[in-house]
């Protein structure tokens, strides 16, 4: 097979069955990295397919050599519990704080660590059990560079009775890279796990069988004081990049002007910035109720406790969904994009709030719109 394969041609490959030559594995993730993760590392994990997940960890062997599994035991005594951050601020609200909750629960006494970058780590400043360990994984750059990131842990994650608990984190190239002792380190497989369900109650079932501790999801950034008369409504447009997750034409005006029509206060995310606040500005000041928008422009954080104090979140699958779930606020999610019906699944929204996820690659923008004024 040829070094010079693009990354879909490779993912082609291996969804055959076909072993690519190491030499081309390393050709890819070294001098492609970006599209190596996105085309084929995400298109397998995020498959929740057994057999895809094995090709992802065979393809990974190009840099981290096969390990033997080893059960692992909770020791006698634990005083310091490190849980991973799963990188994504969405994945760390339906994932990991169901784990976070439960340790705090069977460990009373421990410190618990959470190891994760800054913007992951203000979801939960307001929790006084949890303190931050720094952490930065590279989003870009060559896989040599980004498993560079594990090996540096194992090296500060310090401590004799010590713990450390892996939400099938990045950082660990999906548990593939333990960052202690193979007896203290316990990961959820969530790529793995054959019970049907969302990841949210698939999380919730592994903390109760591993640590005998219910979770539940959950965020706790420092408070924000939110302005503007109730009733309110908080909307966010990001995608993080993606846009298959869009909806195109004037949808999102009108889903802001449908909203304008019932709430006094509209708080909507400008996002990232750049085209995404552009785009979301463009189309609010075109739904006719300026007058009620209010625009959000700091850290994610501290739109998640604005959410909390809202009525309704409206927006596609996002970080902003999960906020509003793990918050017990009522949501509309325009899930459009899904690779999968089994990934649609997966990440779907989970929590006591009431819930509605629009499947929008089965319908038309007009037909979204329908759904949502119906909600409404």
């Amino acid at each position: 097979m040829s070094a010079s394969i693009s990354c879909s041609e490779a993912l082609a490959a291996i969804r055959r069955g076909e072993r690519l030559p190491v030499e081309v594995v390393r050709a890819l993730g070294e001098e492609q990295a970006g599209e190596f993760f996105r085309v084929i590392v995400e298109s397998l994990a995020d498959s929740f397919d057994p057999v895809q997940a094995a090709a992802y960890e065979e393809l990974m062997r190009a840099w981290i050599p096969p390990r033997p599994r080893i059960q692992p035991a909770i020791p006698e005594s634990v005083e310091t519990v490190y849980v991973l951050s799963r990188v994504t601020l969405g994945a760390d609200i339906k994932i990991t704080s169901v784990i976070l909750d439960a340790i705090k629960k069977r460990f009373p006494d421990a410190r618990i660590v959470f190891v994760a970058n800054r913007k992951s780590a203000e979801l939960f400043a307001g929790d006084s059990r949890v303190s931050h360990f720094e952490a930065e994984y590279p989003r870009s750059g060559p896989v040599s560079q980004r498993i560079e990131v594990a090996h540096e842990l194992r090296r500060r994650l310090e401590g004799p009775n010590r713990i450390v608990v892996d939400p099938d984190s990045r950082m660990t190239q999906l548990g593939l890279i333990p960052v202690c002792e193979p007896e203290r380190y316990f990961q959820f497989p969530s790529r793995t796990a054959s019970s049907s369900g969302n990841l949210t109650e698939l999380t919730q079932r592994w903390v109760e069988e591993v640590f005998e501790a219910a979770g539940e999801a959950y965020i706790a950034p420092e408070w924000v004081n939110v302005d503007g008369d109730a009733p309110r409504a908080a909307v966010s447009f990001g995608v993080g990049e993606n846009d298959s997750k869009r909806i195109g034409g004037d949808f999102e005006m009108q889903v802001i002007r449908e909203l304008g029509k019932q709430f006094r206060t509209l708080w909507i995310d400008r996002g990232v910035g750049g085209d995404e606040a552009r785009r979301v500005t463009a189309a609010a000041e075109s739904s006719g109720f300026s007058d009620r928008i209010r625009f959000w422009e700091d850290s994610f954080a501290g739109f998640a406790s604005l959410i909390g104090q809202c009525d309704l979140y409206v927006g596609y699958d996002s970080a902003g969904q999960h906020a509003a779930a793990a918050a017990g606020v009522p949501l509309i999610s325009f899930f459009a994009g899904a690779p999968s019906e089994r990934f649609r699944q997966r990440w779907s929204p989970s929590g006591p709030g009431r819930i509605q996820v629009i499947d929008c690659d089965s319908l038309t923008p007009r037909e979204c719109l329908d759904r949502l004024q119906v909600s409404l």
